[in-house]
């Protein structure tokens, strides 16, 4: 029980980092419509900024879900089933945030640049955000549990 406590206090301190952040973005998506120049935007451009909103709002969705989930099971002995599931949501978060910055950059690019080039930014930009959200984490990952291996025991701080 102790162990679910302190992973569910690191994922809501991970979350509130990572909070801001999708409330900054959907703040600035917000503000984009009101602006003279959004007018002069094309088809192309208005759906990407449709749906860098509509991303943006899923990603704060999934990431204060967990509060959610811990209210309504709040004292119900399902602290474990908690962590499991505001894990899970995290994890989804960070892909849709991913796809959101994606998107972001591939509309403040197109309207500068030209569209080849915001598709171009923005295939970097998830190329980017899974290397580091997904592929060094793992590798890291891959590195502690060979090396706790190679002694014969658990890492540290293994959760």
């Amino acid at each position: 029980m102790e162990r679910a406590d302190r992973n569910f206090a690191e994922l809501l301190q991970e979350l509130r980092v990572i909070q801001t952040g999708v409330q900054i973005l959907f703040a600035f998506l917000l503000t984009l419509v009101f602006q003279a120049r959004f007018a002069g935007l094309d088809s192309f451009q208005r759906g990407t900024y449709v749906t860098t909103l509509m991303l943006a709002v899923i990603a704060a969705a999934l990431f204060t879900a967990p509060a959610a989930v811990h209210r309504g099971l709040f004292r119900k002995g399902a602290k474990k089933q908690i962590v499991t599931v505001s894990s899970r949501l995290a994890g989804a978060g960070m892909v849709v945030l991913a796809l959101a910055l994606a998107s972001a950059v591939l509309l403040v690019v197109d309207v500068v640049h030209g569209t080849p080039e915001g598709i171009a930014a923005a295939a970097v930009t998830l190329f980017v955000c899974a290397c580091l959200w997904g592929l060094l984490p793992w590798i890291m990952n891959r590195r502690i549990t060979e090396d706790g291996d190679r002694q014969g025991r658990q890492p540290e701080g293994q959760s």
